[in-house]
């Protein structure tokens, strides 16, 4: 007997389904709506946002509660559960094992340190790092490290694409801790750098982070989840045609990671 054709409703996708497949589909549709809602959310706000009858939300998340990825607040709405920290661990470790080829390549044209870093849980993450051979003064971040994204140019790059008033939520949340006579510590500030940022189509941390050095970043665009790609170096070297020319550099290598994560993801499924 042939498998039966099924339709989902979410995001409008039909095609022949297993019920089991569809379910699994639809489980992830929930964790996705969830993240992109702040990490929480009421039943009727999940129906409506994954298009899906209220008891097949409520019986796909009590399924999720039990299994750990989602847990019931008292307030009775629903928030990612501890147990995806593990997940996003690992995930992030992949993805830097993943782009260090392409790390490398971006150093050996520009000859200083290039990050890539995730944005998790409103921190950004720094999951990997490749240093020039020939410079005696390297920038060296630690993979592993976690920041406020204010302050950084991988921050300010992954925000940009966000909405204004998303970003100063985010903003609030996380607070804007001075870290240098240069950081930026109010909303209105940071948001007329991140219009800045749209223009031109890269991001600066101009000794914001630790004095005396300056940084470029720009996003990858299209990527799983939020990242982008950093070059940093003492502002005695990171004069402005040597932002300019990161930049294009940051963009190639960037283009080249979307494609690639792309492609893993293809694999994957």
């Amino acid at each position: 007997m042939s498998a039966t054709t099924t339709t989902s409703p979410v995001n409008g996708k039909t095609g022949g389904r297993s019920g089991g497949v569809q379910s699994l589909e639809r489980a992830f549709h929930i964790l996705e709506a969830m993240a992109d809602s702040g990490g929480i959310i009421g039943l009727s706000q999940l129906a409506d946002k994954v298009d899906l009858p209220l008891a097949t939300i409520h019986r796909l998340v009590r399924s999720l509660v039990d299994l750990g990825y989602v847990r019931q607040e008292a307030n009775r709405q629903y928030s990612l559960g501890p147990r995806l920290m593990r997940l996003a661990a690992e995930s992030g470790k992949r993805i830097g094992a993943l782009a260090k080829p392409l790390l490398t390549e971006a150093v050996e044209a520009l000859d200083e340190s290039v990050n890539l870093a995730i944005l998790d849980d409103d921190e950004i993450v720094y999951v990997a790092q490749v240093q020039p051979s020939r410079n005696f003064m390297r920038m060296f971040t630690e993979v592993g490290r976690r920041t406020t994204p204010h302050s950084t140019a991988v921050g300010k790059a992954i925000l940009a694409s966000s909405d204004d008033v998303d970003v100063v939520a985010l903003l609030e949340r996380t607070g804007m801790p001075r870290r240098t006579e240069h950081t930026l510590t109010t909303a209105e500030e940071f948001l007329t750098v991140l219009r800045a940022t749209r223009a031109r189509g890269f991001a600066m941390d101009e000794g914001e982070q630790e004095v005396g050095v300056r940084c470029v970043a720009v996003a990858v665009p299209g990527a799983p989840r939020p990242m982008a790609l950093s070059m940093s170096g003492p502002t005695t070297r990171m004069d402005d045609a040597t932002v300019e020319r990161g930049a294009k550099v940051l963009r190639e290598v960037a283009a080249k990671l979307a494609k690639e994560l792309g492609a893993n993801d293809l694999i994957i499924a």
